[in-house]
């Protein structure tokens, strides 16, 4: 059997102290509006997808730390892929497995599926798939109340969905995050194994 591979490579999230000045660099060098933005976090695209890039305000998130250049805490957070269908981000995810290798947050951000992975060396990476058929309706959902109120997302477990769609249940039925809370931790409660 053949490996499932991601359709394309979506964005960048980035962690910094630097909050309001890398809003500022990225908007200008890329031309690039706000999406979405709260005191800790903001995301920007430059084009029609929902977001290409996403900031962490540490400075808000780890109010304690100190280090503004320190690379591991200030740095690229994760970066992400889309998978064509939530049939082959699950498939993906069952290759994976009898390989040894699953993730450790499972989230639905309300406009992506998403499983996150880590590497050998901790690099962090987001499979996902899109909760909407078009940006516009993506768009239309970061603009609204269940994303302001919660835009991490509320976590899953991927063998009681993959139980579920094995069953036949329709994949769209996944899609739509209508259950908005609780909000979850960033990275969940499994991250603190990989720091």
């Amino acid at each position: 059997m053949s490996r499932i591979r991601p359709h394309k490579f979506v964005h960048v999230v980035y962690r910094t102290r630097r909050f309001e000045a890398m809003l500022a660099w990225y908007a200008t060098v890329f031309d690039a509006r706000v999406q979405h933005r709260n005191p800790a976090l903001a995301f920007l695209t430059y084009d029609d997808e929902h977001h290409r890039f996403a900031f962490v305000n540490l400075a808000l998130i780890q109010p304690e730390g100190t280090q503004v250049d320190r690379q591991g805490v200030i740095g690229v957070d994760h970066v992400a892929y889309t998978y064509e269908s939530l049939d082959a981000l699950f498939e993906n995810y069952v290759q994976l497995k009898a390989l040894g290798i699953t993730p450790y947050w499972c989230i639905h951000h309300g406009v992506t599926v998403s499983m996150y992975y880590a590497d050998p060396d901790g690099n962090q990476m987001e499979f996902q798939v899109d909760s909407f058929a078009s940006n516009d309706e993506a768009n239309a959902f970061m603009e609204g109340p269940h994303f302001g109120a919660n835009p991490i997302g509320v976590e899953y477990e991927p063998e009681a969905w993959l139980a579920r769609l094995r069953a036949g249940e329709p994949a769209h039925g996944f899609l739509a995050r209508s259950v908005h809370l609780p909000v979850s931790p960033v990275r969940g409660a499994a991250m603190a194994g990989l720091g």
